[in-house]
């Protein structure tokens, strides 16, 4: 007994002098009431319910995050027509113009960093019959920026398939001086992704899928969802009781095999989320480093001339007429993008904020009215729910412009 009572008592001695350490309880991470106002999210919720009571989609997905902590929520129907079906958390949407941020542009950018081709360097260079009436002066910064001097779109009569259709973005005329003004368009993402295919020979989806997607575990992202996936989709316009449901809108991704660099990609909010944590954290998720901290800087800050009156990045947004999913409180400097299905994503480097809003705006038919105002209030009312963050007085926030 003097033995077990002279063990208890040098026990005791190491405790309380600190020679033994017990285990102690992992930390807990901070709940979504710790990090935001929740009656300040609550109030997405009634904005977005009304906007579905307008009859301006079926439903849709929000997410919130900011630090690692995040709040989602699935409202309404993901499918209204010829079945209806809720919304789920994980519900796939074609994500339109997302494709360029979340596809092409981080496959070029993973390129430059690797020397298989530079962002200054002619279209030209990678596409030889790129040339002739200011072509030659055309950079792949150009086409990432949007002021290549292209119109929007090809015209979808005369051609089908990939290469028709590059055929046709080959031949486009030049409408201004490369550089000279800022013009929105799809041409420009579409020789994006004939140069990755030239300098990868893989096709866009099979590069994205094994260089981007499937390291960053974004399992539900990718071009054509399988048939496994497609009751998860949330379809988009209806014709003659059919629903376009796994099968991209935009009617030139549709000619060209749903494959494109404009558009044609599906995704969810997780993996969206997923997508937006490895930027906000300088290009690295979960111990698989994607991107330099530079390749990000590069790609999400402003790369515009300072003589147009607009402000972007490379492919992402920044400021501009494009810039509804900011709101009124995120602070210049943020970026995002959206799409015309009614995707959207705007991410805030500064409070390490971001909002992704997924819905199908064109189901069951396509509709004119934009959910432009409603991407602002949403975006507004997520700044206003982050607590502790002083937007106000953002360091390294870029001055307004004047207009």
């Amino acid at each position: 007994m003097s033995g077990y009572l002279s063990f208890v008592l040098t026990l005791a001695l190491c405790l309380t002098s600190g020679c033994i350490k017990l285990p102690t309880a992992p930390p807990q991470s901070p709940r979504p009431g710790e990090v935001f106002d929740l009656p300040k999210l609550k109030s997405i919720g009634l904005v977005i319910n009304k906007a579905r009571n307008e009859k301006r989609f079926p439903g849709g997905v929000l997410w919130v995050e900011r630090n690692g902590v995040h709040f989602t929520k699935a409202y309404g129907h993901a499918s209204v027509e010829p079945v209806h079906s809720p919304a789920q958390p994980d519900t796939i949407y074609d994500a339109a113009s997302l494709t360029k941020v979340v596809a092409t542009t981080p496959a070029v950018l993973l390129l430059h960093e690797r020397g298989k081709l530079s962002i200054d360097d002619s279209v030209k260079k990678y596409i030889p019959e790129f040339t002739g009436a200011g072509r030659d002066q055309v950079t792949l910064r150009h086409l990432l920026t949007h002021t290549s001097g292209l119109r929007p779109d090809i015209s979808l009569a005369g051609w089908n398939g990939h290469a028709e259709c590059i055929a046709k973005c080959i031949a486009e005329k030049l409408r201004s001086k490369p550089g000279e003004k800022f013009r929105y368009s799809d041409i420009n993402f579409q020789l994006l992704d004939e140069i990755i295919r030239r300098v990868t020979n893989r096709r866009l989806d099979l590069f994205c899928e094994k260089e981007i997607f499937g390291p960053l575990k974004m399992i539900d992202t990718g071009y054509n969802p399988s048939l496994e996936k497609r009751s998860r989709v949330a379809p988009t316009t209806v014709t003659n009781g059919k629903a376009l449901q796994g099968i991209v809108h935009d009617p030139r991704a549709r000619k060209t095999e749903g494959v494109a660099g404009h558009a044609g990609l599906f995704t969810t909010a997780p993996d969206l989320a997923r997508y937006s944590k490895m930027l906000l954290q300088g290009g690295k998720l979960d111990g698989t480093r994607l991107f330099k901290p530079e390749t990000v800087k590069l790609m999400t800050t402003v790369q515009t001339p300072s003589a147009l009156s607009l402000r972007r990045g490379l492919g992402w947004d920044v400021d501009s007429g494009y810039s509804s999913p900011r709101g009124s409180v995120f602070p210049l400097g943020s970026y995002g993008h959206t799409g015309f299905t009614g995707t959207s994503i705007w991410i805030d480097p500064f409070s390490k904020t971001f909002v992704i809003f997924l819905c199908n705006r064109i189901h069951p038919i396509e509709k004119s009215p934009s959910v432009s105002p409603l991407r602002r209030v949403i975006g507004t009312l997520a700044a206003e729910a982050v607590k502790g963050f002083d937007f106000d007085n953002v360091a390294g926030a870029l001055p307004a412009r004047d207009t």
